[in-house]
């Protein structure tokens, strides 16, 4: 006779162990570049917004400052990206990626993919998108509660977020 088990405990299990095993598996995959998941990130947020704030990249990765400014640093001087000064307040560092940083972004792409068909092996492309549309809900979800410490209206339309 089966036990039947009740959401309370199994989701957040589920959700964490998942993020925990793909973390460790992109640390993994990006140390093949020599780079760590979190230099990716820092990577990838420049890729799709270059000219930020280091402030503003720290925000948006939920990043102490100092933390950022380490990897900021070993990516300087891997010649991945670079600072350059704000022309209108001489105290602000914008930061861009670099020439030599583009090759390595494709390959990141690649490898994005890779990690992607691994974690998504054996299920259909339809579920796949229907996991990620209940994802993006959970999301929701989980960020009107903070809001407003209840549950989302589920009648308004969803806007994409990443990250």
């Amino acid at each position: 006779m089966s036990r039947i088990r009740s959401i309370d405990n199994d989701f957040l299990f589920a959700l964490f162990e998942v993020q925990r095993l793909l973390r460790l598996y992109a640390d993994k995959q990006a140390s093949r570049y020599g780079l760590t998941r979190a230099q990716w990130a820092v990577l990838a947020k420049l890729e799709r917004t270059e000219g930020l704030k280091q402030t503003e990249v720290a925000e948006l990765m939920e990043m102490q400052p100092i933390t950022l400014t380490r990897l900021i640093d070993k990516l300087c001087k891997a010649d991945l990206i670079e600072r350059r000064s704000d022309e209108t307040d001489r105290r602000v560092n914008r930061l861009y990626l670099t020439r030599t940083a583009r090759p390595m972004m494709a390959k990141l792409a690649a490898l994005r993919s890779e990690i992607t068909r691994a974690a998504l092996a054996d299920i259909s492309i339809p579920d796949a998108h229907r996991l990620v549309e209940q994802l993006e809900t959970v999301k929701d979800n989980v960020r009107s509660a903070l809001q407003n410490g209840g549950p989302t209206n589920n009648n308004k339309v969803k806007e994409q977020h990443y990250g």
